[in-house]
This record gives C-alpha cells, structure tokens and sequence, in this order.
C-alpha cells in the first residue's frame, strides 16, 4: 500500500504556495506606497485556491497575446484594491492595510504549516505503529 501525499496533506500545500505569493504581492505593494501612479494589488484567495485545485486544467501560456504569469496567479486574476482615501499623485496603496493584510497573510501562511506538520505527525505515528 502506497501512501498518497496529495490524500495525506489535502489542500494545505497548495495554500501554503497561494499564501507566500500573496504575500510577495502585499509586499510590493507596501514597498511602492511612495510611487507615484501605483495600483495596490491583491487576490481573492477563496477564489484562486478553488481554481488551482488538481480537478482543473493548468492553464499556459501559448501565444504572446493571452495574460502574463503576472496577471495570473495560480489559476486567478489579480485584483486592483479600491482605496479608502484616494492620493493626489494616483498611489492607491494604503500603508495601515497593506500592513494589516501582510500580518493576517502571515498568520495563516503559520496555521498552514501547523496543519502541514500535524499530517506529517500523523503519517508518523501510523507508520511507527504506534
């Protein structure tokens, strides 16, 4: 009997792989909330984690007109956040909510991996026959 990890670890390690590139594009946001112009992004991460699950077809890239794997996020379309109060100069990056959804990101990018390791520790003990 093989044991399948896809089985074993569910959805959690495509979570864990949406969560670090979430959080790489909050991180640019809050690098460029002094850039003139800049349009703060993110991604719905219900909708993206639904359409990267393995039932769907990977999509790619075939000719130079379809959407850049920066469009692209796992399967989802980035997003362009509305902002609260608008700047003069066109940035749409609010620094006090970049900063509180990098936090809420990085909290459960931890709760990923804690359910990671405890179906590893699983996996362990049913294996030690324990």
């Amino acid at each position: 009997m093989t044991i399948s990890f896809d089985k074993a670890l569910g959805i959690h390690p495509q979570a864990l792989v949406l969560r670090e590139k979430r959080s790489e594009v909050l991180a640019s946001n809050l690098a460029n909330a002094d850039t003139p112009g800049y349009k703060a992004r993110d991604l719905d991460f219900k909708a993206v984690l639904k359409n990267s699950m393995p039932e769907k077809p990977v999509m790619e890239r075939t000719q130079q007109g379809h959407f850049s794997p920066n469009d692209l996020l796992l399967g989802g379309e980035m997003m362009f956040r509305n902002p609260h109060q608008a700047s003069l100069d066109g940035n749409t990056v609010e620094s006090h909510i970049e900063q509180a959804k990098y936090s809420e990101n990085a909290v459960q990018y931890q709760a990923s991996l804690r359910f990671i390791n405890g179906r590893f520790s699983g996996l362990m003990t049913a294996l030690r026959g324990e």
